[in-house]
């Protein structure tokens, strides 16, 4: 086990500030996860139920795994990968399974992501997306090169700005960009209670939880939904850590991110649901296609719609782009720190790489759709286009099985002892207590197992 912590390594950049950090890792974690999948995740498990299962399961495993993470970053100031490696030679495959997995997310994220920044365009310059929103919706991303266009413009974006650092010319960006989010959907979630008829009922039905429609596929979403939006499990606070002065009190750190995230999908959902309350919308058959072709058609047939449209699309892109900042790190960092290379090649192998995926699952929607990859559960054998293959793989398999492997790692690897003087920095910030490591070494694997056991069809 290496003594070496950051404070001795020379070469890793710090934040500039606290604020700066918890704007880049607020950033991360609130993405699509929050304001495309939790509204309609919200509404299939219950509305009301659903919101306090999730709120529970962030408290119990969201904030204490962000607490671990970013505690086995800081030690090292090294990147996925190595960060385990320096505490355990052995352990270096739970970086590379955190990498795999955080790069085959990026390659359909980043597609979802280009549809996004091609619905805010589209509404700041006329707002038009004809009277069949589900056929424009159909046949953009249907088509061979547009979405693709758009997602390559995207990745650009993102890789252009990752190669001159993470801690800076990013961070300066995100502390502008994650506050100027919240103004939007504060913007957004307004207009939504007090302009759209019928609002309050889907508020009712949003807040209150009606205990009668809980199970354990509620549950399985909820925290899956946790692993997804606040980013857990696939190396995301590693890398960030990495980067955190010993002053920072990581346990507060822990809960800002955790409650920032919260509050950005309770957000999206006070927007997204009385809205299609009061359009008569059925969510739940909509699923993931809700914000494109349901949200706009809403937007089209109510007052200030055009404006509100914008404002939306326009969140969930910045949304998009301060995720990716963190996603595409991981992978980066990784190259740059443990395959030796420097920012410049780590920067475009990273984006070649997902790049090519992006083209690929793009054409999943059009060209290559009768494309579909096997997939085995309790039922028997089932085949996936590429988009649902790719994040059953990764958010239903590779992070939880990523989060159990944290918890092993703390508990029996690196130690509570040591975890405890990183996480506390020696007691200034308290101590790890019974119920955390309760929560550690039995709670968050409880969790994972229930994913795994849904996902595979063991549990219903």
């Amino acid at each position: 086990m290496s003594n070496q912590s950051n404070q001795n390594n020379n070469v890793t950049r710090q934040w500039g500030s606290r604020f700066g950090y918890l704007m880049v890792a607020a950033g991360a974690a609130i993405g699509l996860g929050n304001i495309w999948r939790f509204p309609y995740l919200a509404y299939e498990g219950g509305g009301g139920v659903f919101l306090v299962v999730y709120i529970i399961v962030v408290i119990l495993m969201g904030h204490p795994m962000v607490e671990m993470e970013t505690a086995i970053g800081r030690y090292t100031g090294k990147d996925t990968v190595t960060c385990f490696q320096r505490i355990h030679k052995k352990w270096g495959f739970a970086g590379w399974m955190a990498v795999v997995c955080t790069t085959l997310l990026c390659m359909y994220y980043v597609v979802v992501g280009g549809w996004v920044a091609k619905y805010a365009f589209q509404y700041i310059v006329s707002g038009d997306f004809g009277s069949d929103k589900q056929a424009y919706y159909d046949q953009f991303t249907s088509s061979a090169v547009e979405p693709i266009i758009w997602t390559l413009l995207l990745l650009a974006l993102v890789s252009f700005l990752l190669y001159f650092g993470i801690t800076n010319t990013v961070e300066k960006i995100s502390k502008v960009m994650l506050p100027l989010l919240f103004a939007l959907l504060i913007i957004c979630g307004i207009w939504a209670l007090f302009v759209n008829d019928n609002a309050i009922e889907g508020v009712k039905y949003y807040l209150l939880p009606d205990f009668s429609k809980f199970s354990f596929t509620t549950f399985a979403q909820a925290a899956t939904q946790v692993l997804f939006s606040i980013g857990i499990g696939w190396g995301l606070y590693e890398t960030l850590g990495a980067n955190i002065s010993r002053e920072n009190n990581l346990k507060s750190d822990a809960i800002m991110v955790s409650v920032f995230d919260t509050a950005a999908a309770i957000l999206a959902g006070f927007v997204v649901v009385p809205s299609a309350f009061s359009g008569g919308v059925d969510i739940e058959s909509a699923g993931p296609s809700l914000v494109f072709n349901v949200m706009t058609d809403i937007f089209d047939r109510l007052a200030g719609g055009r404006f509100i449209g914008a404002c939306f699309f326009l969140a969930i892109l910045f949304a998009v782009i301060s995720s990716l900042f963190s996603f595409f790190e991981i992978a980066i960092r990784t190259f740059e720190d443990n395959c030796h290379m420097g920012r410049r090649n780590a920067t475009i192998l990273t984006a070649v790489i997902i790049g090519a995926g992006n083209i690929i699952v793009s054409l999943g929607f059009g060209k290559l759709s009768s494309l579909k990859l096997p997939w085995i559960d309790a039922n028997g054998f089932a085949s996936y286009g590429l988009y649902d293959w790719l994040d059953m793989f990764t958010a239903y398999i590779l992070m939880p099985i990523g989060c159990i492997l944290v918890c092993i790692f703390i508990a029996k690897v690196w130690g509570f002892k040591n975890y405890e003087k990183e996480v506390t920095n020696d007691g200034k910030f308290g101590r790890v207590t019974l119920f955390d490591k309760i929560r550690t070494v039995f709670l968050v694997p409880f969790f994972m197992i229930v994913i795994l056991l849904t996902v595979f069809g063991f549990i219903k």
